[in-house]
């Protein structure tokens, strides 16, 4: 009969990665630093901290810290780590996740999340007892294991040089992690800048079958968070097959619990399977029936987001169904938006995904998208430094003494802009100062485990409504509540506290989380009385009044005032809009805390808000608040205003009756450059002049000036100039003198000015004696004259100094054109005895000589018998 202990012997027996242990051991011994790449099953998440704390395989005993991405991820790697060793959690083998924790004084291997290991390393910078680091799934680029990877180099490099670092991953950029931390570290002795060591070990021989299984109809590509239902609908069609031609478990990926919630309802009804939904809101029981494996026989299907991509096993799956789609954070900088998107998936995740179906037998992965589109696939994820909000990671790097982040070993740099706006933001709730450096209020947000937003809402929340009320308030903040709380956040405060869903009760341990977080970091102040009043006195809040402030104080620039039945206008510029139905309509403005900017919408949509107040969005948004002359462009003319505004929320306003004249100036400029030029005075003449200007300066170039509109727009200091130091509005622009001002332009210091009627006259005197104006309105200069004024001209005139002969366009005695031409001499030979014989019999009256050349040119329009 096999024991307990068989079975765990034999599966540690069973562990690929056991051959890679003796190399990686060595290379720890060696250089302290080793990058470990063992696929999906392998062992790296169990055996590794295992044999590296001395606990399996004999060696001394060091105490092994194991930093995994994800709560669920840290959990089950330490429970299987217990188990593995006979124990309970919480005895050798121990976990921390954030407000969680199963760890002891004799606990050697302890699971936690990244971000817990970066609020550790600004408590401790030394790790104090820690002899070892793992970095698990490194491949997957979250900011905090990103962050943590950094600070442990630079403790390597400064403090602790002994303190030994593993990048564990299952398909990873090995030669990068090995130059990071080749780089980041001592050098062991060895030359500067040698890479760190890889250690490989073998896969899990358990072959793993690929059946394409493509939509056989087009489908939508993901914006946004957008999903085409009919990729829904076929994931869930392909499901059904696969339970049909496979045996085994199946483990199906999508991207987001919304997805999963679809799909599982489309799985209604399902006859001989259970159908399971596992991701990071799931309640911990869930959770954790699925990673024990199915009971009585029957067959699962287990939807999962991302989160079932490593570090753990679903036992008993033997197929895979993946959708190839991901979510990644996106920072919308200019909207002050961030939001998670929705995204091919890269190969990395789909072989990650694929090796669930082979971890204990072989299997079969369904993907659902072309075979030929698989080369195009991105090879990784996007690293999130790369588009996710950076507030928390530039905060960090702060009271880490690099406030640029310059000094910190990243693979991927921080982008500028994000960094910028990060500091901006940091700036505005006094976290850091001018220069960056983190001041002591920062220091304390930092130690709060919250993003320095939430932070500041909790510290300054605390001052006006208690720590207690105010903790409740950040941790709806802090994880979204189900969409089924509705939008209003004071509401989903009071189902959230009369609830006894999964949600309510992961609430209430984050609230007490926070609530002592305050006390333990210094910044809690008095605890709000039953009556709502803070325990330092002050008016009694509802919790309408109380969910607001708090919002507001976590999301100033979300601030917003209603415009319209459903429509407000955010402080940070963006409009926002309430969806059908939602009780918060017809509030005068909403602390906005959620919200999301559909594809192709000008305006971001409420997920979840408080209704607040002007005076409450004024406290909270005090940095966004300007009061001063305004003097724009607007509505066709000058508006001179003093306004107090918030952000981009105007307050109030009072005509200003003497503006500035600079400021008046620049507005006039405004204008022109938005309208143009028509706004100035163009009479006819006016408009000639710039229409011989344009003429020489296609015929001659330099130093005739361009006067298309772009050019004028560009030098209008240069023409106009004295005009607009006199105006102050938009009648002043209209009295201009175009033509006028355009004179400025002309070339008068190479005296070439002088040449202007010369080269480009405004008239030509033809041989009837009358003087006709030239149309330089077309691509050629046009002279339009009764065919009757040219006789005994031989040659049509040229211009611009003879470069240009005029078109001319001979006409009839009615003024209509009768002949166009730049040859006349060939017309005279060619042409004109055609229009003779064609217009005599219509005007006989008017002269038709046989040899016009010899005739004599008449403006008279009745010619004698």
């Amino acid at each position: 009969m096999t024991t307990p202990t068989d079975r765990r012997t034999g599966a540690l027996d069973r562990l690929p990665v056991r051959d890679a242990v003796p190399e990686l051991l060595r290379a720890l011994d060696d250089r302290g630093v080793a990058v470990l790449c063992a696929p999906p099953g392998t062992g790296k998440t169990t055996l590794v901290p295992l044999v590296l704390a001395g606990l399996v395989g004999g060696g001394p005993v060091r105490r092994v810290l194991v930093a995994e991405p994800r709560r669920i991820a840290a959990r089950a790697a330490a429970r299987r780590m217990a188990w593995l060793l006979g124990e309970r959690t919480g005895e050798r083998v121990g976990f921390t996740v954030r407000g969680e924790r199963q760890a002891g004084r004799g606990t050697v291997v302890e699971v936690v999340t990244t971000g817990v290991l970066v609020q550790r390393l600004h408590r401790d910078q030394e790790l104090t007892g820690v002899d070892v680091v793992v970095l698990d799934e490194c491949h997957e680029r979250h900011l905090d294991a990103d962050t943590a990877a950094a600070f442990l180099l630079d403790v390597r490099a400064a403090l602790r040089p002994d303190l030994r670092l593993v990048a564990a991953s299952a398909t990873t950029d090995a030669e990068g992690w090995a130059r990071l931390l080749g780089d980041g570290g001592p050098d062991g002795g060895k030359a500067p800048g040698e890479p760190a060591p890889v250690v490989s070990a073998p896969g899990v021989s358990h072959p793993v079958e690929v059946v394409w299984a493509p939509p056989e109809r087009p489908v939508r590509p993901p914006h946004g968070m957008r999903v085409d239902p009919a990729l829904l609908d076929h994931v869930a069609a392909v499901v059904r097959r696969a339970l049909r031609e496979r045996e085994g478990d199946v483990l199906c990926f999508l991207p987001g619990v919304g997805e999963i919630a679809r799909v599982a309802g489309k799985l209604g009804g399902l006859a001989g399977a259970e159908v399971l939904q596992v991701h990071g809101r799931a309640p911990a029981a869930v959770q954790e029936a699925v990673l024990a494996g199915a009971e009585g026989g029957r067959r699962r299907v287990v939807l999962a987001t991302s989160v079932a991509e490593s570090s753990l096993t679903v036992p008993g799956v033997r197929v895979v169904v993946d959708c190839g789609l991901a979510r990644e954070p996106r920072m919308d900088h200019a909207r002050g938006l961030s939001a998670l998107t929705t995204v091919r998936a890269s190969r990395a995740a789909a072989r990650q995904r694929a090796g669930r179906a082979g971890r204990e037998a072989p299997g079969v992965v369904y993907r659902c998208w072309p075979e030929a589109e698989d080369a195009r696939l991105p090879r990784f994820p996007s690293p999130e430094i790369a588009g996710a909000d950076l507030t928390a990671f530039a905060l960090q790097a702060a009271c880490w003494g690099d406030p640029d982040a310059s000094g910190l070993a990243l693979l991927d740099p921080p982008p500028a802009g994000a960094m910028a706006a990060a500091r901006e933001t940091l700036t505005a709730i006094g976290a850091v100062d001018a220069a960056g450096r983190a001041t002591e209020r920062g220091a304390r947000m930092a130690r709060l485990g919250l993003h320095p937003r939430l932070a500041r809402a909790l510290i300054d929340g605390a001052e006006e409504v208690g720590a207690r009320r105010a903790a409740e308030v950040v941790a709806l903040l802090s994880e979204e509540p189900p969409r089924e709380y509705g939008d209003d956040l004071a509401a989903a405060w009071r189902t959230a506290r009369r609830g006894g869903d999964p949600y309510a009760a992961r609430w209430r341990q984050e609230a007490r989380r926070l609530e002592q977080a305050l006390t333990a970091t210094g910044t809690a102040s008095g605890t709000a009385r039953p009556d709502g009043r803070p325990g330092g006195g002050g008016p009694a809040r509802g919790d309408d009044a109380v969910a607001g402030l708090v919002a507001a104080l976590a999301f100033p620039e979300r601030v917003a005032r209603r415009r319209g039945e459903r429509a407000y206008l955010m402080a940070a510029g963006t409009g926002a809009e309430l969806g059908d139905g939602s009780r918060l309509g017809g509030a005068p403005w909403l602390a906005v805390a959620v919200a999301d900017r559909p594809v192709a919408s000008a305006s971001a949509r409420v997920r979840l808000a408080a209704v607040t107040d002007e005076d409450t969005a004024r406290t909270a948004a005090a940095a966004l608040a300007s009061d001063g002359a305004e003097v724009r462009w607007a509505d066709g003319d000058v508006l001179a205003r003093r306004v107090t505004r918030l952000g981009a929320i105007e307050l109030v306003s009072r005509p200003l009756a003497d503006p500035a004249p600079k400021a008046v100036r620049q507005a006039l400029l405004e204008g022109l450059r938005r309208e143009g030029t028509g706004l100035l005075g163009w009479s006819a003449r006016a408009t000639a002049v710039r229409q011989r200007m344009a003429f020489l300066h296609r015929a001659l170039g330099g130093p005739w000036p361009d006067v298309s509109e772009a050019a004028l727009l560009e030098r209008l200091d240069d023409w106009l100039g004295a005009e607009l130091a006199r105006a102050r509005g938009r009648a002043d622009l209209e009295r201009v003198d175009a033509g006028a001002a355009l004179a400025r332009l002309l070339p008068w210091a190479t005296g070439e000015a002088a040449r202007f009627e010369e080269l480009a006259p405004e008239r030509i005197e033809v041989p009837s004696g009358s003087r006709v104006r030239v149309d330089y309105g077309g691509d050629r200069p046009v002279l339009a004259v009764k065919l009757q004024e040219l006789f005994g001209w031989r040659e049509a005139p040229r211009i611009a100094g003879g470069r240009v002969p005029l078109l001319v366009h001979l006409l009839s005695p009615a003024g209509r054109p009768a002949a166009v031409t730049a040859d006349l001499a060939s017309f005279w030979k060619d042409g004109y005895h055609s229009v003779r014989a064609e217009l005599r019999g219509r005007y006989p009256r008017h002269p038709w000589p046989e040899d016009p050349t010899a005739a004599e040119p008449t403006r008279r329009t009745n010619a004698r018998r």
